[in-house]
């Protein structure tokens, strides 16, 4: 029988089998609990056999868990090894920037000018990556760097902030706040909001504002993975959303209007690498960003 089981379920069951605790292993790939417990039933299912034994405080490895561990570990690493191989062969030939959002502001436009001057034989590659995966595409190893929101600091990724700018609220034209030049954080709170996937855990949590709430759950309007989904998600009246102040240009839409929000911490845009990366087209393109100030927008926080 022929399995289709991902190398991202490997990582998955080898974090549990490392950490015997889903919340601690959760917190250490970056992922919420609940995303990392169906992933593994995901893989039981596939095997046809549970790999551990649930108990109230923490998990244990069944006799079949036992058994795969040490090929699980030694595939991950193999396939660990082939991609900074690979990498290793492209550095003069291709780098991959992984984005979640467009993020204008001239940011890539001064970047990938400094870059090509540094590394001419160097084709710079500009990956749009969904919201399911936080650290847009470097924790699968799919891109080289990365523009990423915080909070994203998962394990073995370093991140550069580079600049901070206050949240606004995107909601319909005809709302009945929208006449309001800054509307308080606290009179949002009833209002459905358009979600991040739950996969994005923290950051999830950051663009409903969850610390600001006083404990109430965020009412959910929908879910979107990608921009343009959030823009048709409040176009259909399904909800409002918190926008970076910058973002609120790139994306205007008819229909939509933003407004600042009084009572919320700012956002931080930042430029993210693995850790231990040290390809000269890495360090290249993080020199080209170095050059940019560190821009702050925090009015009315």
């Amino acid at each position: 029988m022929v399995m289709d089981v991902h190398l991202r379920h490997l990582r998955y069951f080898l974090a549990v089998a490392e950490e015997l605790h889903f919340t601690r292993a959760a917190q250490r790939l970056f992922v919420s609990q609940p995303a990392l417990s169906k992933q593994i039933r995901v893989l039981e299912r596939e095997l046809g056999f549970d790999l551990f034994e649930r108990r109230s405080r923490d998990v244990v490895l069944t006799p079949q868990g036992e058994a795969l561990l040490p090929d699980a570990t030694a595939t991950v690493a193999a396939w660990e090894r082939a991609q900074q191989a690979a990498r290793e062969a492209a550095e003069q030939r291709e780098l991959v920037v992984g984005m979640q959002t467009a993020v204008g502001r001239g940011l890539q436009r001064r970047a990938m000018r400094r870059f090509g001057e540094q590394m001419p034989n160097c084709r710079v590659v500009l990956r749009l990556v969904d919201w399911t995966d936080p650290t847009a595409g470097l924790a699968d190893g799919s891109s080289d760097v990365a523009f990423v929101w915080r909070p994203v600091q998962p394990r073995d990724i370093s991140t550069r902030t580079l600049f901070s700018e206050r949240r606004v609220i995107a909601l319909p034209d005809d709302h009945p706040l929208a006449g309001k030049p800054e509307i308080p954080f606290a009179d949002l709170l009833d209002e459905p909001f358009i979600a991040l996937p739950p996969e994005a855990a923290d950051l999830r949590d950051f663009w409903l504002a969850t610390d600001a709430r006083q404990g109430r759950a965020p009412v959910i309007g929908a879910v979107a993975e990608a921009a343009d989904e959030v823009f048709e998600a409040i176009a259909a009246g399904l909800g409002v959303v918190l926008l970076a102040e910058g973002n609120a240009e790139l994306y205007a839409r008819p229909g939509v209007t933003t407004r600042p929000v009084a009572g919320l911490s700012p956002a931080e845009l930042a430029i993210a690498w693995r850790a231990e990366d040290t390809r000269p087209a890495v360090r290249a393109f993080l020199t080209a960003l170095a050059d940019e100030p560190q821009r702050s927008d925090s009015s009315g926080f």
